[in-house]
C-alpha cells in the first residue's frame, strides 16, 4: 500500500464500512472519501482525526505509511481479550463451546454493525 488512498481503502474495508457509511459516520460527503481514496485530495486535520478515530488507525500510518496501522496498545488489548476467551472456551465441553459461539453470534447480531448494514 503505497498511497494514502490505498491505506484508507484498506482500513475502511477492514472495518466493514462502505464509502457512504464511513462518510456518514464522520460527517462528510461520500465524495470526500472517494476523493481521498483516489488520491485527488489530502484530508483536512479534522477529517484525518475523525478517520483515524473511527477506523482505529494511527495518523502517521494513514498519511505516510509509517509504523503500525493500529496503536500497539489496542492490538495488545484485543489479543489479551481473545486469549482469555480462548482459555475460557478451552475448558468447556464441545457442546458448551458451540453454545458460547451461538451466544457471541447472537450478541453481535443484536448489536449490529457500525455502518448500519444488517450483520451476517
Amino acid at each position: 500500500m503505497n498511497t494514502l488512498g490505498e491505506r484508507l481503502n484498506y482500513a475502511r474495508k477492514r472495518r466493514g464500512y462502505t464509502q457512504e457509511a464511513l462518510a456518514r459516520e464522520i460527517g462528510v460527503s461520500r465524495g470526500v472519501i472517494f476523493n481521498l481514496e483516489k488520491n485527488k485530495t489530502q484530508p483536512q486535520q479534522i477529517v484525518l482525526n475523525a478517520l483515524c478515530s473511527t477506523l482505529d488507525i494511527r495518523p502517521q500510518w494513514l498519511l505516510e505509511g509509517e509504523g503500525e496501522m493500529q496503536d500497539s496498545r489496542e492490538v495488545s488489548q484485543s489479543a489479551k481479550i481473545l486469549a482469555e476467551l480462548y482459555q475460557v472456551a478451552s475448558t468447556l465441553s464441545p457442546q458448551e463451546q458451540l453454545y458460547l459461539l451461538d451466544m457471541v453470534k447472537a450478541l453481535k447480531e443484536r448489536l449490529g454493525t457500525r455502518d448500519g448494514t444488517p450483520p451476517l
